[in-house]
C-alpha cells in the first residue's frame, strides 16, 4: 500500500510537538531580504528536515547567484534535505532563484517545493497545489495539475480556511475569518450548514442589512480528511500542512505515530 509523506510546517521552537509523529518538519525560519541575502528568524538554529523560505521582504534587487549559494550553504550546514519556496510575489528574480535552486537541489538529491506559478521554472521540483477553493472542483483541479506537471511532481498543500464572501463575488476572494470569528458568526446566526462534495468544504449563507447576501466557506477536521482522500484517489501521496492548523486532527488525517510513541500510549 502506498505510503503518505507529510511535510509539516512550524517554527523551530515548536519542533518538540512533532517528536511522536512520523512526519518531516519544515522550519518556518527563513526569509529573503535586501541584498539580496538569506535571513534566519530568531536565535534557534534548526537541524534536519526542510527549510521554508518566504519572500515578504524581498525587493527584487541584486544578483541572485550569491543568494542561491547562501541557501545551499545553509542547507548543508543544517543538514536539510530540501526546501519549500513560499513565494507569494511574481518577480523575474524569484523565477531565477527557483530555477537555479531546482538545478542545484536536483544535483544533490535534495527535494524542492514550489508554488504552482513557479512550477514551469523548476522542472525537478514538487508543485504545491492549495487545497482551498472558492469554486469549481478539487478533484478536477488536481487532475489538471497532474496533467500539467506529472504524477511525481504534484503535492497537496493542505489549508484549514474560512472565508466570508459577498454574493455575487466577482473576484472569487472573501474576507478571511479566524476560528474565533467563525464560531462567533455561527453562534450569532445559527445557520444551516451544508457540505460541498466538489469543494470538500462546509458552507452556509446569510443576509446582512448592510451589504446583502453572504456565503461562508470553511474547513474542519472532516473536510480536511475528505480533501486528502480525493488526493489519495488520484495517487497524490505527498502533503504539506501547517501544524498549527492540523494538529487537532492529526490521527484523523492519517498521520502516523512513531512506533515508540504507540508503545508508550499502550502502557
Amino acid at each position: 500500500m502506498p505510503q503518505d509523506t507529510f511535510i509539516i510546517t512550524l517554527p523551530p521552537r515548536q519542533l518538540l510537538a512533532l517528536q511522536s509523529w512520523r512526519v518531516t518538519p519544515a522550519h518556518l525560519a527563513y526569509r529573503l531580504g535586501p541584498g539580496p541575502h538569506l535571513f534566519r528568524a530568531g536565535s534557534t538554529a534548526p537541524r534536519g528536515g526542510l527549510m521554508v523560505v518566504d519572500d515578504q521582504d524581498f525587493d527584487g534587487l541584486g544578483p541572485t547567484g550569491p543568494l542561491c549559494q547562501e541557501i545551499l550553504r545553509e542547507c548543508q550546514a543544517r543538514g536539510f534535505s530540501g526546501a519549500v519556496l513560499d513565494f507569494e510575489n511574481r518577480l523575474p528574480p524569484l523565477e531565477q532563484i527557483a530555477g537555479q535552486l531546482d538545478e542545484q537541489f536536483a544535483r544533490r538529491g535534495w527535494i524542492l517545493f514550489v508554488s504552482e506559478r513557479y512550477g514551469p521554472k523548476a522542472p525537478h521540483a514538487r508543485v504545491m497545489i492549495p487545497s482551498a477553493l472558492s469554486g469549481g472542483s478539487l478533484q478536477q483541479r488536481l487532475v489538471e495539475a497532474l496533467e500539467r506537471f506529472g504524477e511525481s511532481r504534484v503535492a497537496l498543500a493542505l489549508e484549514k480556511r474560512a472565508e466570508d464572501f459577498y454574493l455575487p463575488s466577482p473576484t472569487g476572494s472573501g474576507q478571511p475569518l479566524n476560528e474565533q470569528e467563525l464560531e462567533a458568526l455561527r453562534e450569532r446566526l445559527r445557520p444551516s450548514v451544508f457540505f460541498s462534495g466538489e469543494l470538500c468544504a462546509r458552507y452556509f449563507t446569510y443576509m446582512s442589512r448592510d451589504n446583502g447576501a453572504h456565503f461562508v466557506l470553511f474547513d474542519d477536521g472532516d473536510t480536511l480528511a475528505r480533501k486528502l482522500d480525493v488526493a489519495r484517489g488520484l495517487n497524490i501521496r505527498t502533503f504539506l500542512a501547517p501544524w498549527a492548523e492540523v494538529s487537532p486532527y492529526a490521527a484523523r488525517l492519517g498521520i502516523q505515530r512513531r512506533p515508540e510513541a504507540q508503545r508508550q500510549g499502550r502502557r
